[in-house]
């Protein structure tokens, strides 16, 4: 029932994020960016941004802090093709990793797919270049990865005080890099709304099929050897 739970969950914060990306070329558009780009829910957008204006170095920093969650998924890219080299066989690397993988591909592939079809441009020239904003995807990145580490951590570490440490971390730096992508003045409002919607989505449907391969690997004989998240 667990893994129903996660899957109906995520199906609707995705069906929210359609109904959202819908609204955003529905509502309110207006040309207010820059080189008269139309932005939807024009009124909201304009007003938080002149709310918190433009911060380029805030920018900066939450833009080269967007390696950390590159890294973390090197990480457990490595542990994957390790339990691949060692065991000789893809299909024997644990299937939480097998799917995580395909998880992280899917972030990728949502990635690309908005950065071909642009929904909204940022509200800034980036180096007098106007870019696709929505959804953000440094947020979309953080948002989608962080939570792996922690319920990875969760599953494979015996310390609590590592998985403390890791669900600390997971929390302040998630919060660290939305906030700070959502006042730098980079991007809408409605382009860190959108990436809260896809990524939550997103991550309950890997957490679904993870339990749902749990329980196949415990119905299996030797039983499995990570507990049910």
């Amino acid at each position: 029932m667990k893994s129903r739970k996660h899957f109906w969950t995520g199906a609707g914060f995705l069906l929210a994020f359609v109904l959202w990306t819908v609204l955003i070329r529905c509502v309110d558009v207006r040309t207010v960016g820059p080189k008269d780009a139309t932005v939807g829910f024009a009124s909201l957008n304009v007003r938080f941004h002149q709310l918190t204006g433009v911060n380029m170095t805030l920018y900066t920093v939450t833009d080269w802090l967007g390696l950390v969650p590159i890294l973390i998924c090197c990480v457990f890219g490595i542990l994957g093709l390790c339990q691949w080299i060692r065991r000789k066989q893809l299909f024997r690397v644990d299937a939480d990793i097998l799917i995580l993988g395909v998880y992280y591909l899917l972030v990728i592939v949502a990635y690309l797919f908005f950065e071909m079809v642009p929904i909204n441009y940022r509200p800034v020239l980036i180096d007098g270049y106007l870019e696709a904003s929505y959804p953000s995807s440094t947020t979309l990145l953080v948002l989608s990865v962080m939570p792996t580490l922690k319920l990875q951590a969760d599953r494979r570490c015996g310390r609590p005080g590592f998985r403390r440490l890791a669900a600390g971390f997971t929390v302040l730096f998630s919060l660290f890099m939305v906030i700070g992508r959502l006042i730098s003045g980079v991007h809408w409002l409605t382009d860190i709304i959108g990436s809260v919607l896809l990524s939550a989505g997103l991550f309950e449907l890997y957490g679904a099929a993870v339990i749902r391969a749990d329980r196949k690997n415990e119905a299996a004989p030797g039983g499995n050897r990570y507990g049910v998240s």
